[in-house]
């Protein structure tokens, strides 16, 4: 029976998190449950799994549910604030850690867990866009386990020799591996011209053709600088230089990503888009286990398209490359800029065409230093942050 804590269980991830534990109650046992500020909805999953432990990293939202806990006579202990979520990532009694809180506030408890020793499912793709080097290294030094929950990134280490999580320290050409093919779905403008782009509301770039996914993930996937974080991301699981990896836009999201060998092999991973299949897959690894997500019917599927990414209509992605190839601390401003870009589209501050350019002054308006420290990565993360507010002002 393997404990498992989930960090951001109200999210689109924790949810289908939940599903596939619930269908193998003989394997998992929830031990904690963390959420943001969304308490009536994690007092929900607590009356359904009863986990050990509930953290808010909102206080005065743990207050609510500690209180709606307590008339309805459960025991669930309810903690908060950000030292609450390491502790029930690094606890003793956790075997997995499902890492699913959006954004740079996933780092630290995301950390923790690695430092613990755990096996970490890593959904929080920021972790590694802000601190890679120093991300990876603890990997290396605590003994963890990291599995990406990503759909592209759990597809390349399904392709990948062997299905080991570490075997890839000498780099991908000591493997036989030629390039990655790091699969993208195109968003909801795929096809829009830059008219219709310079028009968008938050509501139809948050309507995602193919995926279910909260409103940050899904404005970055409009604007293609998701897929930009998950190439910086595939650099630091795959020990990938960004020449080795190309994204191709794959309108079906049918082909998660596909792998490319020396000897002109290719191997991809198909199947339906539902997040559960990769939360499956790392949460049993290395053997396979139900999902709920029904197999794919190729005949219905009938047709795979392929295409190049368009980088002047979304120039999102250019700037991601640009960033992992000036290495340092520029990954951590492009995220942060993005963060502070993409809640201001959100909240109808700046236009959807405006988000690369906060994105792209910002990344010239902060230094880029070594990140040789947590501190370091922080310190540029915040003034990044404010960086991208001065710019929001100007527009």
């Amino acid at each position: 029976m393997q404990q498992v804590s989930i960090l951001g269980s109200t999210g689109s991830i924790g949810v289908s998190t939940l599903d596939v534990l619930a269908r193998h109650p003989e394997r998992y046992c929830v031990y904690a449950l963390a959420a943001n500020t969304q308490w009536s909805l994690l007092a929900e999953q607590v009356m359904r799994f009863a986990p050990r432990y509930a953290v808010l990293r909102d206080a005065q939202a743990a207050e609510q549910l500690r209180e709606h806990l307590r008339a309805r006579g459960c025991e669930t202990q309810v903690l908060a604030g950000e030292e609450a979520l390491a502790e029930v990532a690094s606890a003793s009694e956790v075997d997995t850690v499902m890492a699913a809180i959006v954004g740079a506030a996933g780092l630290l408890p995301t950390l923790a867990a690695v430092k613990a020793g755990k096996k970490v499912l890593l959904a929080n793709k920021e972790a590694l866009v802000m601190a890679g080097g120093l991300f990876m290294r603890s990997v290396v030094e605590c003994g963890a386990t990291l599995l990406p929950i990503d759909s592209e990134h759990n597809a390349i280490f399904q392709c990948l020799p062997n299905h080991q999580p570490d075997y890839l320290r000498a780099g991908l050409t000591a493997s036989g591996v030629r390039k990655i093919l790091l699969t993208a779905s195109g968003g909801p403008f795929r096809t829009a011209s830059a008219e219709t782009l310079a028009t968008v509301t938050p509501a139809q770039a948050c309507a995602h053709p193919n995926w279910s996914m909260g409103q940050k993930i899904s404005v970055d996937s409009a604007t293609l600088m998701n897929k930009g974080l998950e190439l910086i991301e595939a650099c630091w699981l795959f020990n990938a230089r960004p020449d080795q990896i190309e994204v191709v836009v794959h309108p079906q999201s049918v082909i998660h990503s596909l792998v490319e060998y020396a000897d002109g092999s290719l191997l991809a991973q198909l199947g339906n888009p539902d997040m559960r299949t990769p939360i499956a897959h790392a949460l049993a690894w290395p053997e396979r286990i139900d999902s709920g997500v029904a197999g794919l019917d190729l005949i219905a599927t009938a047709r795979l398209d392929f295409c190049a990414p368009d980088s002047e209509r979304f120039p999102c992605l250019a700037l991601a490359q640009a960033a992992v190839r000036t290495g340092g601390t520029a990954p951590a401003v492009l995220n942060a800029a993005n963060e502070v870009a993409v809640a201001a589209f959100l909240a109808g501050r700046i236009g959807f065409i405006d988000i690369p350019v906060v994105i792209r002054e910002t990344m010239h308006r902060v230094p880029v230093t070594e990140p040789d420290t947590l501190t370091v990565v922080q310190t540029a993360d915040s003034d990044a942050r404010v960086a991208a507010e001065a710019v929001i002002d100007t527009l």
